[in-house]
């Protein structure tokens, strides 16, 4: 790592909110149960979506819940990205250089990137308005599912390596 990526590890280590979380354990556990809440929110949205967009649970139409999962899933993810922040700002340097760290990094940036190409897609926007589901969104679907599972598990192997 650059000396200029470490000493901007070191300042945020250094940050108020940081030592802050550093020194009360109270403080600590509080944004680690926003930060599972939040994920909570993000697996309790986009699963049944994603199930949904494969085609289970037809009966239950698109059009309602396309729009409103949707939105609870971003909601998640913008909650869990804020007190990932935080919980990240405690150990910064060793948190980049723990793999698993890393991958659930990379899976929830794949997790997103792929959440706002589909909603780009005529075939999400016929579909989340009620129309048919095409391969166009099954197959991203497909992938949500994966990754936000990977992403689960990548959380938790952090605390073991």
């Amino acid at each position: 790592m650059s000396d200029l990526f470490n000493e901007a590890l070191q300042a945020l280590a250094a940050w108020p909110g940081a030592a802050l979380l550093r020194r009360s354990s109270l403080a600590y556990l509080l944004v680690n149960a926003a930060h599972i809440v939040s994920i909570g929110l993000i697996i309790g949205a986009i699963v049944p979506l994603d199930l949904r967009l494969l085609g289970l649970f037809r009966r239950h139409p698109l059009a309602v819940l396309a729009p409103f999962l949707a939105r609870i899933a971003a909601a998640g993810v913008v909650l869990a990205v804020l007190t990932g922040g935080l919980l990240f700002s405690v150990r910064p340097a060793e948190y980049v250089a723990n793999p698993a760290f890393l991958t659930k990094l990379g899976l929830v940036a794949f997790g997103v990137a792929n959440a706002l190409l589909l909603r780009r897609r005529s075939s999400w926007q016929a579909a989340a308005a009620g129309g048919p589901v095409h391969a166009g969104v099954r197959l991203p679907a497909a992938l949500s599912l994966v990754t936000w599972m990977g992403a689960v598990v990548a959380g938790r192997w952090i605390g073991f390596l």
